[in-house]
């Protein structure tokens, strides 16, 4: 939703949103992806949208590859790879840049995803991306805030996931290889990686447990207004999650001082 500011402004949103769903059955895997561009730049909303569909293409791409290392519990795998989609797709962002004649610094985005598993038998949900934002849980009534540390694997060894050896004797694998090519790049001197630590997260759902991944323009309240995350944990602590129109209702609550574009995402686990 475009935030008071923009609306004010008449600007438009700087947010990007994208659901996508790759592959049939149970080895389908859904992608979640949310962007926003630079503040106060030209082009802002068009650079979110880009990234959005870059990080789309490469996770598609790997969807088989990926839906097995969800399933089989491959942590450090699913970091590596993913570490290294997302810095592609941010790097394709900084290469758009150049061929529009933009400044990369300029045209540039935010990136947060989420990617699920569409086996219930798989309760394995990860996050990763770059960016200011949120990824928050609730869970008996309590919001917990799981954002996690740049450049870690956030989340301790839990039951239930990373039972299959997902390291070599010398650490976690440092790359692998999703058989997408690196095509040499067109630009000279070719736009370097983007500046911004990348962020991951893989943890075992609960049932009952509520996971918001947001945008900063949401996630700067709710860690600034107390009021605000028990607000929507009232509301979201019933058996079955809101209707869309509730969920929307719930999600631009007004909070004085905060004017910025909000995306949300929730996931309730049944």
């Amino acid at each position: 939703m475009r935030g008071d500011s923009a609306r004010y402004r008449g600007e438009p949103r700087r947010d990007s949103l994208l659901t996508a769903r790759f592959g049939t059955g149970d080895q389908a895997l859904l992608l979640v992806a949310m962007a926003t561009g630079a503040r106060a730049t030209p082009g802002a909303h068009r650079a979110a949208a880009e990234v959005c569909h870059w990080i789309g293409r490469a996770v598609g791409r790997s969807q088989a590859r990926l839906a097995q290392d969800m399933r089989a519990a491959r942590r450090a795998d699913l970091k590596s790879g993913l570490h290294r989609l997302t810095d592609r797709s941010l790097g394709r962002l900084r290469a758009s840049a150049a061929e529009q004649g933009l400044d990369p610094e300029e045209y540039a985005a935010g990136l947060r995803c989420l990617l699920l598993p569409a086996d219930p038998a798989c309760r394995v949900r990860v996050f990763f991306g770059v960016g200011p934002g949120g990824l928050f849980r609730l869970r008996d009534g309590e919001w917990r805030d799981i954002e996690p540390p740049v450049g870690e694997v956030a989340g301790g060894p839990v039951v239930g996931f990373g039972a299959l050896p997902a390291e070599t004797p010398e650490g976690d694998r440092l790359t692998m290889d999703f058989g997408i090519p690196t095509p040499p790049s067109p630009y000279e001197p070719a736009p370097g990686p983007p500046r911004e630590p990348f962020r991951f997260r893989a943890s075992v759902a609960r049932p009952g447990d509520t996971l918001l991944m947001c945008t900063d323009g949401l996630a700067e309240p709710f860690r600034g207004e107390p009021d605000l995350p028990a607000h929507l944990a009232r509301r979201w602590s019933a058996p079955s999650p809101p209707g869309l129109a509730a969920f929307l209702a719930d999600s631009q609550t007004r909070v004085k001082g905060y004017a910025d574009d909000r995306t949300a995402a929730a996931v309730w686990e049944a």
